[in-house]
């Protein structure tokens, strides 16, 4: 009976995939009521492959873009194209997931939200005047992102390796994604990610920490200041709240089975 139940449900599922949605209001806001809904699993396989070599080959380009900045040329027109190529991508990266979530991806919470927080913090950082504090804050900005590009490379090879495993033993959705955080699927042979994952949170911490006493700067006069310091603030405690969330979620149904077992 239970397995006759997860079949019916994961047909269920996979029926209403197909059905026309109504656009969220994002969606809404960027395409109208356009239907995004496709209309076969080709298609939306298709589109989400897309959408992972999208990611892949981007987190590369920013990758070398990043080091080139830090490393090699220290101009703030190369700084802003940097930052605008940063909030084009995560403005995409928004509208795709979204139209993903229409077409049955299941892909939610704070990992959707995280990509909003993150273009807002773009956006700030491409508007931040070059100047003596910029220029304070400059270097550890650009090594944060060289960092996060090489998580997010990990990540990317990782969590690829661990769905298409799990998609062949039936237990995950041909329409799941990877995601810039840790997911209760990944913990089956987790053995480096974590430590990676948890540096970053608390590097966004530092970040914060370190912007919120150049404001305290008597000669601090950019709004910008405060308000990539608040952005690093949510990123951190979103990011923190969430990974633990699944490490103790995990521990918890793993000594549950050991008691049943």
């Amino acid at each position: 009976m239970e397995e006759s139940i997860k079949e019916k449900t994961s047909a269920f599922f996979e029926m209403e995939g197909f059905l026309p949605k109504k656009n969220g209001l994002y969606l809404t806001l960027v395409l109208g009521n356009v239907n995004v809904t496709l209309l076969n699993k080709q298609a939306k396989f298709a589109y989400k492959d897309e959408y992972e070599k999208f990611k892949l080959i981007l987190t590369v380009i920013l990758f070398l873009f990043s080091f080139t900045c830090r490393f090699l040329f220290s101009y703030r027109v190369l700084d802003a194209l940097f930052n605008f190529l940063l909030v084009w991508y995560y403005c995409t990266l928004t509208i795709r997931e979204s139209i993903l979530i229409s077409n049955g991806s299941r892909i939610k919470g704070w990992w959707v939200f995280h990509h909003y927080v993150s273009t807002f913090l773009s956006g700030v950082m491409l508007t931040w005047p070059d100047g003596a504090l910029y220029q304070m804050f400059r270097n550890q900005f650009l090594s944060y992102n060289l960092y996060q590009s090489f998580v997010q490379f990990l990540q990317y090879y990782y969590q690829s390796g661990c769905l298409y495993r799990l998609r062949a033993l039936g237990e995950r959705h041909n329409m799941d994604l990877t995601v810039e955080g840790f997911q209760s699927w990944m913990w089956r042979g987790l053995t480096f990610l974590l430590p990676f994952l948890f540096f970053g949170h608390f590097w966004q911490l530092y970040n914060s920490m370190t912007l919120f006493g150049m404001f305290q700067l008597p000669e601090c006069k950019e709004w910008q200041v405060l308000m990539c310091g608040c952005s690093y603030m949510v990123l951190f405690m979103g990011n923190l709240y969430t990974t633990l969330r699944v490490v103790y979620q995990k521990y918890v149904n793993n000594m549950e089975k050991s008691k049943t077992a």
